[in-house]
């Protein structure tokens, strides 16, 4: 330690002593393939200097030199020498010349002369030639986008990618598709976000001054996770800046109709809660812990006892008013290179990387009036109105807090780099809530009653992803490796979930287990690692052959538990409570009292059936092979296997209630066990310089994750709702929840213009074996009750066309006016099983004909993305309107008595104002007004015939938010 201490000590030195000296750095692009052009000779003259080199692995290349003006030389055998001129050197200051991009020699030898002023472009210009001449079909964006653009996190940035929709302000879905169809990864690995039951990666924790670029695979080759069917996104982080980043950005946010107000409710709050963590405040008891020792009037307790133990809990159970703050921002980021040859003497050009940063944000949302229904299809069918079974309506506020802290270090030579990046994620979420509740007995199943519901709840969730990987090539010899690391802990708390809910008589306030139920809490503890590894070969076979092959593996570990203790009452309550839920647990009506006699009951069965483990060991390997057919057509073919096997331990409820005879019991049950063979093929049929047609047929999957793949009831108490894990059987279903099998088969055609301007038109085809979705449960009718099953299979078309293009074809004038739009119309479609179709026809109204088919749950039937942008790079600014809408998607399959629920569209229009400030540019301003239209988020009830009735509603309101950015 001592010696690495010193170590660091004298490279910081050196790099201060020598930071006297200006530098060039810049990037040579292969025009072939878009990708880094290794070892092409970079000759550099002027100011009486003539030195050379050879870029590195990453195409890059550096020189410290004095003041000067200086010339640039570039060759690479088998492309045209380019040149570039005029290049100014300041001491103490890089220069950064634009992106290389080499273009093929042709018959008669010249050279390419590329203008040195051109820098904002570049890396726009470099990720569109690398689309066009990838070996897949993917959009994205770059960092120099991000920053013209002004977007401060890689969700802001995402968004503006080709069938990209944001879902709740951070996840990522692509095509329409739901998360199940979408992945997500960091540098080519995954990186489990802080939902654990989400495939798409949180993208609000990553700020854009570490964002190399963003790309969305949208469709399948071997050497990619074979889970998705939407798309795959990346997230490339910058390892080795080109010039020193010292970034620092806060922002406030002003939503008028949730901010400075006098009624944001909050329950109990915690003195660490602006860290995103309980402070122990909401712990569970010890004495709690185990269920088989709870202290009860009942069960031979002592009066202390029994006493003691209901005082040990937090005896907050109401929501309190409070004012409300305005929304907050801070991040700070830094990042640099630094030569460890300073004397230019070693051949390998050896340089050290780093890149950190640290983010806070802090979120309010009041929302004065949400609702939540229970809907039900009429029994008469010659009435085609829903009976509204249960609503929920009343002031729902929210406190977000999310910390983020990434660092990234890397070593590099001309043919070899080593990176380790750590990444820790805190997320703390405060809802409190208060609520009228209708029941209506008209309803089927419904007692009938009316209660007022206090609500508080929090979730404390952790990440810590490390990464360790590295990329060598093997100079002379064409064989490439590639190998990575990867392991993550993740932690999910719900501390102490409280609900209050007194019933509502003429005459009387009490609480009814039957009707409004006693008071309750809840913890719920979730712990997952996991571990990926994997290495990739790359070998040129002569001239026209890549082979690629590779291995990776996967191991994942998740526990589970949740405890419930349940308010009674040993004896008479009292038949007029007060409507204030923190006189409930006062001293006078704790066991032993005159009245009331409240005691702690665990509704917790022994074992516990909501306590899991599962495990994931998943095993592949891959290969492919890239050649030229002609000319003008690539091919790339290849194959995938998978081992994926998946266990778990834990017992239903018939089990854990004592029928060892009827209920299930697994100890590390093998409950999927695959072996599949994925296949893949890609043909790129080059047009012209500029236009190109791909075709694409891959197979691929969708797992169940593991809280499907379970015997779990998770209550939501907001809405009262219950997921349950598919182990459990019913009448029409077995409990054998199967992995979907996709076959995907893509069309496209693209034509490139000046710089990043593209037009584009996509068609793609989709088959869905045993498609997994969320379905109602028709058996349970007292309780509203949810389950994801195998439905029938399925399939879809989808069209998408994207457009970028600069003004400038209209007149001149508007060069600086960018039209961006991006539209995708998907037709879905599933075969429904004969229970589905029998269970639909039994509800079937007068004048209705039930078919065998529906649209596909969690599908869009269109996306739109489009945006007007204004930029003057010369003076440092851009404005932009900005518009995006997702088509109504089925979210919840109904079954029988009960109704499909969809999500109705949501209108958002934005607008953006980013200028930079001061001579140097080194400040920015950046304005930004959301939901312009003042849309509402709401899912509905659809019927044959009848009115839409609320799922759950909420209106956001417009939202003001002023940011300001200081850079190095």
């Amino acid at each position: 330690m001592k010696n690495l201490f010193f170590t660091t000590i004298l490279l910081l030195v050196f790099h201060v002593a020598f930071a006297q000296n200006g530098k060039i750095r810049g990037k040579v692009i292969d025009g072939n393939t878009g990708k880094p052009a290794v070892s092409a000779t970079v000759k550099l003259s002027g100011n009486s200097t003539n030195l050379g080199m050879n870029s590195d692995l990453d195409g890059n290349f550096t020189f410290n030199l004095k003041a000067g003006t200086y010339s640039l030389n570039i060759s690479l055998v088998g492309f045209e020498d380019a040149i570039i001129s005029n290049i100014n050197v300041t001491s103490n200051n890089v220069t950064v010349v634009p992106d290389i991009i080499l273009t093929p020699a042709s018959n008669q030898l010249k050279e390419v002369v590329v203008a040195s002023n051109r820098t904002q472009r570049t890396s726009e210009e470099a990720i569109t030639t690398l689309k066009r001449k990838s070996v897949i079909m993917f959009d994205g964006i770059s960092s120099a986008k991000m920053k013209l653009i002004g977007d401060g996190t890689a969700v802001e940035a995402a968004k503006r990618v080709t069938g990209v929709s944001i879902e709740g302000g951070k996840y990522v879905y692509v095509r329409g598709l739901g998360d199940r169809y979408s992945k997500s990864t960091m540098n080519g690995l995954d990186l489990p976000g802080l939902d654990p039951d989400r495939n798409s990666l949180q993208m609000d924790i990553f700020p854009t001054a570490l964002i190399d670029n963003i790309t969305v695979a949208k469709n399948f080759l071997p050497n990619m996770p074979a889970d998705f069917a939407g798309g795959l996104l990346n997230i490339e982080t910058n390892d080795f800046p080109t010039k020193k980043i010292f970034n620092v950005s806060t922002s406030m946010g002003y939503n008028p109709s949730m901010h400075f107000k006098n009624n944001f409710l909050t329950g109990n709050t915690g003195s660490r809660d602006w860290l995103g963590m309980d402070d122990g405040s909401r712990a569970l008891p010890t004495i709690a812990r185990n269920s088989n020792n709870i202290p009860t009037p009942v069960s031979g307790a002592s009066s202390t006892e029994v006493n003691n133990f209901v005082k040990s809990f937090n005896p907050t159970l109401g929501v309190t008013p409070q004012n409300s703050l305005a929304d907050f921002s801070f991040g700070i980021s830094i990042g640099d290179q630094i030569d460890l040859d300073r004397n230019g003497k070693s051949k390998r050009n050896p340089k050290f990387g780093y890149v950190a940063a640290l983010s806070y944000r802090f979120d309010q949302r009041l929302y004065e009036r949400v609702q939540y229904g229970e809907s039900q299809k009429n029994v008469d069918i010659n009435q085609s109105q829903m009976v509204v079974a249960n609503n929920i309506e009343g002031g729902l506020s929210e406190q977000n807090v999310l910390l983020g802290a990434l660092v990234g270090v890397a070593y590099k030579t001309n043919f070899s780099k080593i990176k380790f990046n750590l990444i820790k994620l805190q997320s703390g979420e405060s809802r409190a809530g208060k609520f009228d509740i209708f029941n209506n007995s008209d309803g089927v199943g419904q007692s009938g009653y009316i209660a007022q519901s206090d609500n508080i709840e929090y979730s404390e969730r952790s990440v810590t992803n490390m990464q360790l990987s590295g990329s060598h090539v093997l100079n002379g010899k064409g064989w490439k490796i590639d190998w990575a690391i990867g392991n993550t802990l993740s932690t999910s708390d719900d501390p102490d979930i409280r609900k209050t809910a007194f019933t509502i008589d003429p005459g009387r306030t009490y609480f009814n287990a039957g009707a409004g139920g006693n008071p309750s809490r809840i913890w719920r503890y979730l712990d997952e690692v996991n571990l990926s590894y994997k290495v990739d070969f790359e070998k040129k076979m002569g001239s026209k052959h890549l082979i690629k092959f590779g291995a990776l593996g996967l191991r994942k570990e998740r526990n589970y538990d949740i405890k419930i203790f349940n308010v009674q009452f040993f004896g008479a309550q009292q038949q007029n409570w007060p409507l204030i839920a923190n006189n409930v647990l006062l001293s006078q009506n704790i066991y032993p009292a005159t009245i009331n006699n409240i005691y702690y009951q665990s509704g917790n069965s022994n074992p516990n059936s909501n306590q899991y483990n599962s495990k994931v060991n998943s095993y592949a390997g891959y290969i492919m092979d890239e050649f030229n057919v002609t000319d003008n057509l690539k091919s790339i073919i290849g194959l995938r296997v998978e081992k994926y096997e998946q266990f778990h331990t834990g017992r239903d409820q018939r089990f854990a209630s004592g029928n060892i005879i009827d209920g299930k019991n697994l100890d590390n049950a093998k409950v999927l066990d695959k072996f599949n063979l994925f296949p893949s093929l890609n043909l790129i049929q080059k047009i012209d310089q500029k236009t190109n047609l791909r075709f694409s047929y891959s197979k691929t999957t969708a797992r169940p994750s593991f809280k499907e793949l379970s015997f779990a009831q998770i209550l939501d108490p907001l809405s009262n709702r219950i997921f349950n894990g598919s182990l459990f059987p019913y009448a029409e279903w077995d409990g054998n929840l199967v992995p979907t099998m996709i076959d995907n088969l893509d069309l496209r055609w693209e034509k490139y213009f000046k710089g990043a301007e593209l037009i584009s038109l996509s068609l793609f085809y989709k088959s869905f074996k045993d498609p997994i979705e969320l379905v109602r449960i028709p058996q349970q009718q007292t309780s509203t009750e949810y389950q994801p099953r195998n439905v029938g299979n399925g399939n879809l078309f989808g069209v998408e066309f994207e457009f970028n293009k600069s003004l400038d074809f209209v007149s001149d004038k508007l060069e600086k006016f960018v039209f961006s739009s991006n539209f995708t119309y998907v037709y879905s479609r599933i075969k429904i099983s004969d229970v589905e179709f029998n269970a639909r026809k039994a509800y079937e109204k007068r004048g209705e004909e039930v078919k065998n088919t529906r649209e596909m749950a969690g599908q869009s039937p269109y996306l739109i993305n489009t945006g007007l942008t204004y930029l003057d790079t010369d003076k440092g600014l851009n404005i932009g309107l900005f518009y995006n809408v997702k088509g109504p998607t089925l979210t919840i399959v109904g079954s029988g008595l009960f109704p499909d629920v969809f999500s109705v569209p949501y209108d958002n229009l934005s607008f953006s104002f980013n200028q930079a400030l001061g001579k140097k540019k080194k400040m920015n301003l950046n304005l930004r007004l959301d939901n312009i239209l003042n849309d509402q988020i709401e899912f509905v009830y659809k019927a044959y015939g009848a009115q839409d009735q609320v799922f759950s509603k909420m209106l956001p309101r417009q939202s003001f938010n002023v940011g300001f950015s200081y850079k190095l």
